[in-house]
């Protein structure tokens, strides 16, 4: 396997990956700072589909657009829109698009303590609000 090189702040990456997936309409987007906790990344970012074609859809506009603002493919997916759960590793970023019902089963936040959580997306009742960007 060769290297791979990321050319973009871990930081930088992660907030455009949440951006990207909050415009493509994912539900409960939460970004986790990892950068204490793991040696795998520093970001992992959580995110929910409501379909097969959604989860498909999230799934490549971030490979589009994180691709086209820095030249950088994830070095590895796991997971089709089929399986109801995809994940993109782009090194420093880790990003888990998932179906309400595996995310619930699963249960993959709990992994991390919510004290690393930098980024959770606004409630319906906070949308309402003027909710400021992290």
């Amino acid at each position: 396997m060769g290297t791979y090189i990321v050319n973009v702040e871990s930081d930088v990456l992660a907030k455009q990956c949440v951006t990207i997936c909050e415009e493509r309409k994912a539900e409960n987007v939460v970004l986790f700072d990892v950068q204490k906790a793991s040696v795998l990344a520093d970001y992992y970012l959580l995110c929910t589909g409501n379909s097969m074609p959604h989860i498909r859809a999230l799934s490549e506009h971030l490979k589009i657009e994180i691709n086209g603002e820095h030249g950088l493919l994830p070095r590895a997916k796991e997971g089709d829109a089929s399986s109801e759960w995809i994940i993109l590793d782009y090194g420093v970023v880790i990003v888990h698009i998932l179906d309400a019902d595996r995310r619930r089963f699963y249960n993959v936040e709990e992994l991390w303590n919510p004290e690393l959580v930098v980024y959770r997306s606004p409630s319906e009742e906070e949308e309402e609000e003027d909710v400021t960007e992290f």
